[in-house]
């Protein structure tokens, strides 16, 4: 993921890049997410509640449908990553058959990761490591969709993997990636150059309703 458009230092990068996948200190179990239908869902380690602390209802989800696609962004030592999450969902809201789409260096290493702050590298376009684990997550934004809707979506994203090899900080970058998926959906994005906790944010924000408004988690 990309931010820095100024000159850094090689041996700056190299740091960050070392601690790319690394949690934040900092991070709190507590999240939101949203979802299209104006939800606000408070989601911690043992429950999920509504922002007025009522338990959500299973026929409450069932109404929203059962497919969704989920816009987020997780923590790093560095400045984090921007993906999406796609699958169903069960009466609960909990994810189920659960897929990963983002856009990242195809490699372990921190080298092509610095080389792509200044020329592109070969990039992988599924999960990397922390992308499925909620301690991580700095921000998110769920929209449920019916399966004609999700079908549509997923296409899209099958088409985009496949055309999407390469990775440059400051111009093809996560944040890059998933503003095609918002907007092939309709939805406005904001410039690829935030991070990923404000691309989120701002994502959502943009795209109105109760959606603008919540807690993001702290700040990575």
């Amino acid at each position: 993921m990309a931010l820095f458009c100024g000159r850094l230092s090689v041996v700056f990068l190299f740091a960050l890049a070392v601690a790319g996948c690394a949690p934040d200190a900092a991070i709190k179990p507590n999240v939101v997410s949203y979802d299209n239908e104006g939800s606000v869902v408070v989601a911690t380690l043992s429950n999920s509640k509504t922002r007025n602390g009522a338990l959500e209802t299973a026929a409450a989800r069932q109404q929203q449908g059962r497919y969704f696609i989920e816009f987020r962004s997780r923590y790093a030592l560095s400045y984090g990553h921007t993906y999406v999450i796609f699958g169903r969902q069960d009466s609960a809201g909990r994810m189920i058959d659960r897929e990963v789409a983002g856009l990242h260096p195809a490699s372990n290493s921190a080298i092509p990761y610095v080389l792509g702050h200044y020329i592109p590298v070969p990039a992988e376009t599924g999960a990397s490591d922390g992308d499925l684990e909620d301690k991580y997550r700095s921000a998110s934004w769920r929209v449920t969709l019916s399966e004609t809707e999700y079908n549509q979506v997923v296409a899209f994203i099958r088409k985009l993997q496949a055309r999407s090899h390469l990775w440059q900080a400051t111009v093809y970058n996560c944040n890059a990636f998933v503003g095609e998926i918002a907007r092939s959906m309709g939805y406005k994005t904001p410039g690829i150059w935030l991070r990923p906790q404000q691309f989120i944010t701002r994502l959502r924000e943009m795209n109105g309703g109760p959606n603008a408004v919540g807690y993001t988690g702290p700040a990575g």
